[in-house]
């Protein structure tokens, strides 16, 4: 399978697994309600998020809807110019993708994006697994571009 096949795969598969947890924990858990995963370490909790970030901006639903469009449709665009580049670059864009797509489908589907995790030794937002793939995406993209940077590419 081609390099651009591989990756669509891979989106793919990450939207499935994060509208998975979302469908799982909206089943399972009432709103609102914290049940202890991992003790003092991950609870899981149902919450609504109709904003961004730690809440904010509440109820923009067609604003944020924009932004991730620009930002799916820039990181795909990028992708197809970087596609030869770094193992590093191209799975920093993919997350970035799989990401803005999954919380991308809440926003438009239900209005809000489904959060769940909670981490118990920290005083942090409540978070989904599309906020992991867009955060860890986005450190990577990072950390790729730097070296690049350093390394004259």
């Amino acid at each position: 399978m081609k390099k651009r096949g591989m990756v669509a795969v891979i989106v793919l598969l990450l939207i499935a697994l994060d509208q998975l947890v979302k469908s799982y924990i909206v089943q399972q858990i009432p709103l609102g309600e914290v049940r202890s995963w991992i003790p003092n370490f991950v609870s899981l909790t149902y919450l609504q998020n109709r904003g961004a970030a730690f809440s904010i901006l509440q109820d923009q639903q067609l604003l944020f809807a924009i932004i991730t469009l620009v930002v799916v449709v820039g990181a795909i665009w990028y992708l197809h110019k970087h596609m030869e580049d770094s193992l590093w670059m191209v799975l920093g864009l993919t997350l970035i993708i799989a990401g803005g797509l999954g919380n991308f489908i809440d926003r438009i589907s239900q209005g809000f994006v489904v959060d769940m995790i909670h981490l118990d030794f920290i005083n942090f937002a409540i978070f989904n697994v599309a906020d992991s793939y867009l955060t860890v995406g986005v450190i990577i993209l990072l950390i790729a571009m730097l070296k690049e940077e350093i390394n004259g590419n």
